[in-house]
């Protein structure tokens, strides 16, 4: 039985990147296969957040918290986590965790898997002798969390994930070198791309046509769909459709809304075409990913 969440966390984040894109763009790219984010979340005082995995995960898992307590088990040996410590866990590790029951912790989270991302580890690890350690708060560590994030939300173009992966490296570095951080901010631009990625996240809940994708920005649909495919690498109705599952993901994780209710929320009226194309983006059917996934009794 499933024990949820009631409706997640307040202020709950999390994004679950397909396998399907993790393999088509990341796992063998040279720019960006050897470190590469797959999940990427912000819990804020997670009351009964746990997890406990035997056989360890298939990635690694770095978790930061930054308000509230809570506890970890990596290779049987316990930590007591406190704001300002964060602890990592290589993939294959057993492992357990689990936020305090009188003060829930505030964590940030992030599972990613490649070769490169492995020897980080392990320098991380040769620093403190041990999976937890603690570090001074820097906003310029929230600053790239939040570009990670937001930039995820924009999709899965290649550039993108490129991008994205290129400010993760960037990420880590904050806990490998906390002293040695400098500012950065996140560039805007106001091309058309994002443009029309900004109007689709604004319509994830409308069942929108090419057409009117492409009279948002002003295009022909030829014009338009040429152009698009060119910048991401999609269709435009496939891009759009991939940030209805992200949502989709969001609403399977956070809530308890049936899978009928959700596809609607998501703008799609047919409840098994919304099945069909959630299980084909993210290699499992809705039911099983909320279940596999993200059931909090359910372990490893």
């Amino acid at each position: 039985m499933m024990n949820f969440k009631k409706d997640g966390f307040d202020g709950q984040r999390a994004i679950v990147i397909p396998r399907s894109i993790q393999n088509r763009f990341c796992a063998d790219s040279p720019t960006i296969g050897g470190a590469f984010i797959t999940d990427i979340g912000y819990y804020p005082k997670a009351r009964l957040h746990k997890r406990k995995r035997a056989q360890g995960a298939e990635q690694n898992i770095l978790i930061y918290c930054v308000e509230g307590k809570g506890s970890v088990i990596i290779k049987n040996t316990p930590y007591k986590i406190l704001p300002g410590d964060f602890f990592i866990i290589p993939h294959g590790t057993a492992h357990s965790y689990e936020a305090s029951e009188d003060s829930p912790w505030t964590i940030y989270w992030c599972h990613f898997k490649g070769a490169q991302s492995d020897a980080l580890l392990q320098v991380l690890l040769g620093k403190s002798d041990s999976y937890k350690s603690s570090i001074v708060f820097l906003q310029e560590r929230i600053d790239l969390f939040d570009r990670l994030y937001t930039s995820l939300e924009q999709g899965y173009s290649m550039e993108n994930l490129t991008y994205i992966n290129l400010v993760f490296l960037q990420f880590l570095n904050t806990f490998l070198f906390s002293d040695r951080v400098t500012t950065h901010k996140p560039d805007k631009y106001g091309d058309l791309y994002e443009r029309s990625i900004n109007f689709m996240q604004e319509n994830v809940g409308q069942e929108l046509t090419l057409s009117e994708l492409a009279e948002a920005v002003h295009l022909s649909v030829s014009h338009f769909s040429a152009v698009f495919k060119k910048k991401t690498g999609f269709s435009p109705i496939e891009y759009f459709n991939h940030l209805k599952i992200q949502k989709a993901c969001q609403y399977l994780q956070f809530t308890r809304l049936r899978i009928r209710e959700i596809a609607f929320r998501v703008g799609i009226e047919d409840p098994f075409y919304f099945s069909r194309l959630f299980t084909k983006t993210m290699g499992f059917a809705p039911r099983e990913y909320r279940e596999t996934r993200y059931s909090l009794d359910k372990h490893d």
